[in-house]
């Protein structure tokens, strides 16, 4: 060892809700120390809300993939997960949605005790920011700036109008109650820059003395002494080093890290660690499983005429309706995207845009495992992509209630031809294999370290990992399933929860 630090709490991973655990404990007087395996997120680029993809592959991703994925022709999946200060909040598409009551009302109800809709709404208003009119179901004074897009150019405007012929409500402010219908998307920008976690919660307070943030270090696992977490081991410039913490260990190393970590430090299935030579800490058999994502499609149509400058990032507008069978509702999102968006590049017209089906509560599901004892080896990702034959089912319905709005008046003057499916696309069984060569990964993994109480639980509803003492996990790994909306509304959510958590645990001393 070449060093070793120490501090009250050890956040591994600024994530989007590492961030937010950071800020709250930090403006409490602890003592912080963040450890992040990529570099900070002053890069220009990340506040560029048009760069997004273009970092994608950069040093400030993961750069993970998936195993083959037999139900979708054994194509191998890109897992795009921020490698940086801020998470994925540094290259996503910074689309804020809270997700439905459903969502957290069926959380409470599966064991996640007082994860409830009315338990966790005024936490939502608490870190909002919303730049739209007073309304007591919005919060205007917290952290994170949430942005309308109040001039949306005149494509977008037309799909909005197409949705709403189409027989979807429209719907002003999909966060403030209902999220059904059509809408102008909110997006985590401030002045049309995009907002990371980082920079809204820690960048105030980040030249604090009691912040200590430690990047490129890879960490290779947690520290347990007498059953709990005292530190980690990271490693960094080929040198071991460890920072102990005095008080808790917070994960926020993402649906994909957390779970890997967990493993390499002991706590998981015990045959899997077995087999990688790893000494068992805590046999946790749902560490890796569980593994969620929205599932999705594209409807992509090529233009009559050159395409408009997009007003913000290109992700505008979106329509959120039930589905058919979907095991919570509402289960279809349909975001607008301004160009030609699909996985499949044979044949692709110049110009166009897209219709991203999303399937919100997917049956299927994977598991993360470990390829080696070697941290720096990347974990083993299966998204279990279609396995149940009732999201294959789901997506055909979803695609065809994408055409249905692009059959509308509204979009006449743009749409030129459909490109993907194709007109030719029409019966049931041609789509299914249309699906089948265009499903992707959502890029909203959740789950694979879900909380609850049952055998299969990693975290209890305070987000301590079961059976090891000063070990909590804030991310998007403890949710049980999905929500229905991207996932960055939610790990604020979680961030918030894990902060009250942690601090209510310190006052009243359990």
């Amino acid at each position: 060892m070449e060093s070793v630090q120490a501090a009250d709490f050890v956040v591994v991973g600024a994530g989007t809700a590492g961030s937010v655990v950071v800020r709250r404990l930090l403006d409490a007087g602890h003592r912080v120390a963040v450890v992040e395996a990529g570099p900070s997120d002053t890069n220009e680029e990340i506040a560029d809300p048009f760069r997004g993809a273009a970092l994608i592959g950069s040093e400030v991703d993961w750069s993970f993939s998936t195993e083959p994925q037999p139900c979708a022709n054994n194509r191998v999946m890109s897992q795009a997960r921020g490698k940086s200060l801020g998470g994925s909040s540094v290259l996503n598409g910074m689309i804020y949605v809270r997700g439905a009551q459903s969502d957290y009302d069926a959380w409470a109800a599966g064991g996640a005790t007082g994860w409830a809709w009315q338990d966790i709404e005024p936490y939502f208003r608490e870190l909002e920011a919303y730049d739209g009119p007073p309304n007591a179901a919005r919060g205007q004074n917290g952290p994170l700036n949430i942005q309308r897009n109040l001039d949306p150019d005149p494509l977008v405007r037309a799909f909005v109008d197409a949705a709403v012929e189409a027989g979807h409500p429209y719907n002003d402010d999909y966060n403030s109650g209902d999220s059904r219908g059509a809408s102008f998307l909110q997006h985590t920008a401030v002045q049309g820059r995009r907002v990371t976690a980082w920079r809204a919660y820690v960048g105030p307070v980040v030249i604090s003395p009691l912040l200590q943030v430690i990047t490129d270090a890879h960490v290779s696992r947690v520290l347990i002494e007498g059953g709990r977490a005292v530190g980690v081991e990271y490693l960094r410039d080929g040198q071991r080093h460890v920072v102990r913490a005095e008080q808790e260990v917070i994960l926020s190393a993402g649906t994909l890290g957390t779970p890997q970590l967990l493993m390499l430090s002991g706590i998981g299935p015990t045959a899997h660690l077995h087999h990688h030579g790893i000494d068992v800490v805590a046999d946790l058999p749902g560490v890796g499983q569980n593994l969620r994502d929205h599932a999705s499609t594209s409807v992509v149509w090529e233009t009559r005429k050159a395409m408009p400058v997009p007003r913000v990032n290109g992700l505008e507008a979106q329509f959120i309706a039930d589905g058919v069978g979907g095991p919570i509702q509402p289960d279809r999102q349909t975001i607008f995207v301004s160009g030609v968006f699909s996985p499949i590049r044979d044949n692709l017209p110049e110009q166009g845009f897209t219709g991203l089906a999303l399937l919100l509560h997917p049956h299927s599901q994977g598991q993360v495992r470990l390829l080696s004892a070697d941290p720096q080896d990347p974990p083993v990702i299966d998204l279990g992509l279609l396995t149940d034959s009732r999201d294959l089912e789901a997506l055909v319905d979803h695609v065809e209630a994408v055409r249905a709005v692009a059959a509308q008046p509204a979009l006449a003057e743009w749409v030129k031809s459909e490109a993907f499916p194709g007109t030719a696309v029409t019966d049931r069984d041609s789509l299914r294999d249309y699906v089948r060569r265009s499903v992707d990964s959502g890029q909203h993994q959740v789950g694979t370290a879900r909380m609850g109480t049952d055998p299969m639980a990693v975290v209890d509803p305070r987000l301590l990992v079961h059976g090891i003492g000063g070990l909590r996990i804030a991310d998007a790994s403890v949710m049980p399933t999905p929500p229905a909306g991207n996932t960055v509304g939610p790990a604020y959510l979680i961030g918030e929860r894990a902060a009250d958590f942690i601090l209510s645990t310190r006052a009243h001393g359990y």
